[in-house]
Protein backbone atom coordinates (compact mmCIF):
# COMPACT_ATOMS: atom_id res chain seq x y z
CA UNK A 1 0.00 0.00 0.00
CA UNK A 2 1.23 3.48 -0.89
CA UNK A 3 1.75 5.26 2.43
CA UNK A 4 3.18 8.49 1.10
CA UNK A 5 1.10 11.44 -0.03
CA UNK A 6 1.72 12.92 -3.47
CA UNK A 7 3.70 16.13 -3.66
CA UNK A 8 1.64 19.34 -3.47
CA UNK A 9 0.33 20.69 -6.73
CA UNK A 10 -2.22 20.13 -9.44
CA UNK A 11 -3.26 16.66 -10.61
CA UNK A 12 -5.68 15.78 -13.35
CA UNK A 13 -7.03 17.04 -16.65
CA UNK A 14 -5.64 20.22 -18.16
CA UNK A 15 -9.11 21.08 -19.48
CA UNK A 16 -11.20 20.40 -16.35
CA UNK A 17 -14.88 21.06 -15.77
CA UNK A 18 -14.43 20.86 -12.01
CA UNK A 19 -11.49 20.98 -9.60
CA UNK A 20 -11.64 19.62 -6.06
CA UNK A 21 -9.37 21.08 -3.42
CA UNK A 22 -8.70 18.25 -0.98
CA UNK A 23 -6.74 15.00 -1.23
CA UNK A 24 -4.53 13.52 1.45
CA UNK A 25 -5.17 15.89 4.31
CA UNK A 26 -7.02 19.00 5.32
CA UNK A 27 -6.50 21.74 2.70
CA UNK A 28 -7.31 24.58 5.11
CA UNK A 29 -4.19 23.76 7.11
CA UNK A 30 -2.40 25.75 4.43
CA UNK A 31 -4.39 28.78 5.57
CA UNK A 32 -7.59 30.23 4.15
CA UNK A 33 -5.72 33.09 2.47
CA UNK A 34 -3.37 30.61 0.78
CA UNK A 35 -6.30 28.51 -0.44
CA UNK A 36 -8.04 31.66 -1.72
CA UNK A 37 -4.93 32.61 -3.69
CA UNK A 38 -4.69 29.12 -5.19
CA UNK A 39 -8.35 29.26 -6.25
CA UNK A 40 -7.79 32.63 -7.92
CA UNK A 41 -4.79 31.24 -9.82
CA UNK A 42 -6.76 28.15 -10.87
CA UNK A 43 -9.51 30.34 -12.27
CA UNK A 44 -6.95 32.41 -14.16
CA UNK A 45 -5.56 29.19 -15.65
CA UNK A 46 -8.78 27.33 -16.37
CA UNK A 47 -11.46 30.01 -16.65
CA UNK A 48 -15.01 29.42 -15.42
CA UNK A 49 -14.28 26.03 -13.86
CA UNK A 50 -16.27 24.70 -10.90
CA UNK A 51 -14.23 24.77 -7.68
CA UNK A 52 -15.13 22.35 -4.88
CA UNK A 53 -13.67 22.38 -1.38
CA UNK A 54 -13.54 19.22 0.74
CA UNK A 55 -12.83 19.90 4.39
CA UNK A 56 -13.19 18.31 7.82
CA UNK A 57 -14.86 21.53 8.94
CA UNK A 58 -12.65 22.16 11.94
CA UNK A 59 -11.61 25.57 10.57
CA UNK A 60 -13.72 28.47 9.40
CA UNK A 61 -13.79 28.83 5.61
CA UNK A 62 -16.33 31.61 5.14
CA UNK A 63 -13.58 33.89 3.79
CA UNK A 64 -13.78 31.72 0.66
CA UNK A 65 -17.27 33.04 -0.03
CA UNK A 66 -17.60 33.88 -3.70
CA UNK A 67 -14.57 31.78 -4.61
CA UNK A 68 -15.92 28.23 -4.29
CA UNK A 69 -18.97 26.61 -5.85
CA UNK A 70 -19.39 23.65 -3.51
CA UNK A 71 -18.26 23.21 0.10
CA UNK A 72 -18.35 19.62 1.33
CA UNK A 73 -17.86 19.22 5.07
CA UNK A 74 -17.24 15.80 6.62
CA UNK A 75 -19.31 14.95 9.71
CA UNK A 76 -20.50 11.47 10.67
CA UNK A 77 -22.38 12.04 13.91
CA UNK A 78 -24.53 14.34 16.03
CA UNK A 79 -22.73 13.35 19.22
CA UNK A 80 -19.42 14.88 20.41
CA UNK A 81 -18.36 11.66 22.18
CA UNK A 82 -18.88 9.58 19.04
CA UNK A 83 -17.11 12.24 16.99
CA UNK A 84 -14.07 11.99 19.28
CA UNK A 85 -14.08 8.19 19.02
CA UNK A 86 -14.24 8.25 15.22
CA UNK A 87 -11.80 11.08 14.57
CA UNK A 88 -9.58 11.08 17.65
CA UNK A 89 -10.19 14.83 18.01
CA UNK A 90 -12.41 17.02 20.18
CA UNK A 91 -13.52 19.42 17.47
CA UNK A 92 -17.21 18.53 17.21
CA UNK A 93 -18.60 21.87 18.34
CA UNK A 94 -16.18 23.76 16.10
CA UNK A 95 -17.41 21.75 13.11
CA UNK A 96 -21.06 22.48 13.92
CA UNK A 97 -20.31 26.18 14.31
CA UNK A 98 -18.43 26.32 11.03
CA UNK A 99 -21.28 24.56 9.23
CA UNK A 100 -23.77 27.05 10.66
CA UNK A 101 -21.55 29.96 9.62
CA UNK A 102 -21.28 28.57 6.09
CA UNK A 103 -25.03 28.31 5.49
CA UNK A 104 -25.21 31.86 4.13
CA UNK A 105 -22.25 31.44 1.77
CA UNK A 106 -22.88 31.81 -1.95
CA UNK A 107 -22.19 28.15 -2.72
CA UNK A 108 -23.78 24.74 -2.33
CA UNK A 109 -23.15 23.53 1.23
CA UNK A 110 -23.02 19.75 1.54
CA UNK A 111 -22.38 17.76 4.70
CA UNK A 112 -20.85 14.40 3.92
CA UNK A 113 -21.48 11.45 6.24
CA UNK A 114 -20.42 7.83 6.18
CA UNK A 115 -22.96 5.29 7.44
CA UNK A 116 -21.32 3.21 10.18
CA UNK A 117 -23.94 0.69 11.34
CA UNK A 118 -23.70 -0.02 15.03
CA UNK A 119 -21.95 3.31 15.60
CA UNK A 120 -23.91 6.20 14.10
CA UNK A 121 -27.30 4.85 12.91
CA UNK A 122 -29.53 7.01 15.08
CA UNK A 123 -27.03 9.84 15.22
CA UNK A 124 -27.15 10.30 11.44
CA UNK A 125 -30.88 10.93 11.69
CA UNK A 126 -30.32 13.43 14.50
CA UNK A 127 -27.67 15.10 12.38
CA UNK A 128 -30.10 15.27 9.44
CA UNK A 129 -32.63 17.05 11.67
CA UNK A 130 -30.01 19.63 12.63
CA UNK A 131 -28.92 20.14 9.03
CA UNK A 132 -32.51 20.59 7.93
CA UNK A 133 -33.19 23.10 10.70
CA UNK A 134 -30.31 25.34 9.62
CA UNK A 135 -31.07 24.88 5.89
CA UNK A 136 -27.97 23.05 4.73
CA UNK A 137 -28.36 22.36 0.99
CA UNK A 138 -27.52 18.65 0.95
CA UNK A 139 -26.72 15.73 3.20
CA UNK A 140 -24.49 13.34 1.24
CA UNK A 141 -24.60 9.88 2.82
CA UNK A 142 -22.39 7.06 1.63
CA UNK A 143 -22.01 3.48 2.80
CA UNK A 144 -18.83 2.53 4.59
CA UNK A 145 -16.02 0.76 2.79
CA UNK A 146 -13.43 -0.49 5.27
CA UNK A 147 -9.83 -1.37 4.57
CA UNK A 148 -8.87 -4.52 6.45
CA UNK A 149 -6.08 -2.63 8.19
CA UNK A 150 -8.70 -0.38 9.82
CA UNK A 151 -11.42 -2.95 10.54
CA UNK A 152 -10.37 -3.82 14.09
CA UNK A 153 -10.49 -0.18 15.13
CA UNK A 154 -14.10 0.06 13.95
CA UNK A 155 -15.08 -3.25 15.54
CA UNK A 156 -13.94 -1.92 18.90
CA UNK A 157 -16.41 0.96 18.44
CA UNK A 158 -19.26 -1.48 17.72
CA UNK A 159 -19.19 -1.53 13.92
CA UNK A 160 -21.58 -4.15 12.49
CA UNK A 161 -20.03 -5.70 9.37
CA UNK A 162 -23.11 -7.74 8.50
CA UNK A 163 -25.38 -4.70 8.49
CA UNK A 164 -22.75 -2.72 6.60
CA UNK A 165 -22.98 -5.34 3.85
CA UNK A 166 -26.74 -4.80 3.59
CA UNK A 167 -27.90 -2.35 0.95
CA UNK A 168 -31.30 -2.28 2.64
CA UNK A 169 -29.83 -1.08 5.96
CA UNK A 170 -28.06 1.74 4.16
CA UNK A 171 -31.16 2.79 2.23
CA UNK A 172 -33.24 2.70 5.41
CA UNK A 173 -30.96 5.27 7.05
CA UNK A 174 -30.96 7.37 3.87
CA UNK A 175 -34.76 7.34 3.84
CA UNK A 176 -35.04 8.27 7.53
CA UNK A 177 -32.65 11.18 7.06
CA UNK A 178 -34.48 12.36 3.95
CA UNK A 179 -37.48 13.28 6.09
CA UNK A 180 -35.52 16.26 7.39
CA UNK A 181 -33.06 17.37 4.71
CA UNK A 182 -32.31 16.76 1.04
CA UNK A 183 -30.22 13.59 0.92
CA UNK A 184 -28.01 12.55 -1.97
CA UNK A 185 -26.18 9.26 -2.46
CA UNK A 186 -23.10 8.37 -4.54
CA UNK A 187 -23.82 8.20 -8.25
CA UNK A 188 -22.28 4.73 -8.52
CA UNK A 189 -24.69 3.45 -5.86
CA UNK A 190 -27.66 4.98 -7.66
CA UNK A 191 -26.70 3.43 -11.00
CA UNK A 192 -26.36 -0.02 -9.45
CA UNK A 193 -29.57 0.43 -7.45
CA UNK A 194 -31.53 1.40 -10.57
CA UNK A 195 -30.35 -1.77 -12.31
CA UNK A 196 -31.20 -3.94 -9.30
CA UNK A 197 -34.71 -2.49 -8.98
CA UNK A 198 -35.39 -3.27 -12.65
CA UNK A 199 -34.72 -6.94 -11.95
CA UNK A 200 -36.76 -7.28 -8.76
CA UNK A 201 -40.32 -8.57 -8.71
CA UNK A 202 -40.89 -7.07 -5.29
CA UNK A 203 -39.02 -4.13 -3.75
CA UNK A 204 -39.01 -5.99 -0.43
CA UNK A 205 -36.38 -8.23 -2.05
CA UNK A 206 -33.92 -5.37 -1.49
CA UNK A 207 -33.60 -6.74 2.03
CA UNK A 208 -31.57 -9.60 0.57
CA UNK A 209 -29.23 -7.55 -1.62
CA UNK A 210 -25.69 -7.49 -0.25
CA UNK A 211 -22.55 -5.51 -0.91
CA UNK A 212 -18.99 -6.16 0.20
CA UNK A 213 -18.07 -3.44 2.68
CA UNK A 214 -14.54 -4.78 3.16
CA UNK A 215 -12.49 -2.90 0.58
CA UNK A 216 -9.23 -3.82 -1.07
CA UNK A 217 -6.18 -1.81 -0.17
CA UNK A 218 -6.23 1.52 -2.02
CA UNK A 219 -4.27 1.68 -5.27
CA UNK A 220 -1.46 4.11 -5.78
CA UNK A 221 -2.37 7.51 -7.12
CA UNK A 222 -3.01 7.12 -10.84
CA UNK A 223 -3.42 10.76 -11.74
CA UNK A 224 -0.34 12.39 -13.11
CA UNK A 225 1.21 15.32 -11.28
CA UNK A 226 1.10 18.37 -13.53
CA UNK A 227 2.57 21.39 -11.73
CA UNK A 228 2.88 23.19 -8.44
CA UNK A 229 0.89 26.34 -7.77
CA UNK A 230 3.09 28.97 -6.16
Amino acid sequence: MNKTAPKPGYYGDLNPKAITISQYGEPLLAGVNRVAKIIEMLREMFGDVRIDLQTNGTMDFTDLNGLIDIAMVSLDTSNPKTYAKITGANKFHEVLENIENAVDMDCILTVRSVFLPGINDEELVELAKFLGDISVDEHFIQPCSVYRECLNDLLVLGFDVERSDSLFEYLKVVYNCSEFVRVVIPGCIKVVLDEIVKQLDDLSDLMFVKRNSIAREPPKIRREWKFVIE
